[in-house]
């Protein structure tokens, strides 16, 4: 979670100090740690089968029946809805994405707290690692390559807008739930993994025409 909530430091900085565009600073620093992380593994599996505490993170049960994964999920999205709606972060961040000018204009200092979103969303990001390594037992330097556009599609398809100030964590939840379930959908249907990109596209693209016909309704 710190070298998450680094990358999310990096980040920030990129973004509010240098004035990079936010969509092209990440995309680098994606590359930068995808990178990294097949140096530091030297392009092989890490492999926790001495930390069986380790992995009980995730496959674990506290609650009969009920995976510790899932428990973790809930316990995050109700901290990150408290942190969102009842908190001067997630009041800054409505507000900044809304009219990052008109913020500064009151008195805030965007750039900080800028660099403090994007640190706090690093640190949710390195928890997400620490639970699908837990979950498959050992650490994959290459997991997690194309799971942004699938994250792009749950937020968007949840009612987050890709131009800021507006979205939710049930929003993104649903979002979220409905692109694993169309994933594993495709699986069970033997749909071929080139059509299932194919498919995963176009939802992307509808659901940023209904974000964009949104805001012409609006």
């Amino acid at each position: 979670m710190l070298v998450g909530g680094l990358i999310g430091v990096v980040n920030g900085f990129n973004v509010a100090i240098l004035g990079l565009p936010p969509f092209i600073a990440t995309l680098a620093m994606m590359l930068v740690a995808q990178g990294l992380a097949l140096v530091f593994s030297d392009s092989a599996p890490i492999y926790f089968n001495d930390l069986p505490d380790f992995v009980k993170i995730s496959t674990g049960e506290l609650i009969p029946n009920i995976p510790n994964a899932v428990l973790v999920l809930l316990v995050l999205a109700i901290a990150a809805s408290v942190l969102l709606r009842n908190t001067l972060f997630g009041r800054y961040d409505f507000a900044i994405g809304s009219n990052e000018e008109a913020t500064e204009l009151s008195g805030i200092s965007t750039r900080k707290w800028k660099i403090i979103i994007y640190t706090v969303a690093g640190l949710f990001t390195g928890m997400a690692g620490i639970m699908i390594s837990a979950r498959l037992g050992s650490a994959q330097p290459a997991t997690g390559m194309g799971y942004e556009l699938q994250a792009i599609a749950a937020v968007v398809i949840g009612g987050t807008s890709l131009t800021g100030g507006k979205g939710s964590i049930l929003g993104t939840v649903i979002g979220a739930l409905i692109i694993s379930v169309l994933n594993n959908g495709l699986r069970i249907m033997s749909i071929p993994q080139e059509w299932q990109n194919v498919i995963l596209g176009l939802v992307i693209l509808a659901a940023v025409y209904a974000d964009m016909a949104r805001k012409k309704s609006g």
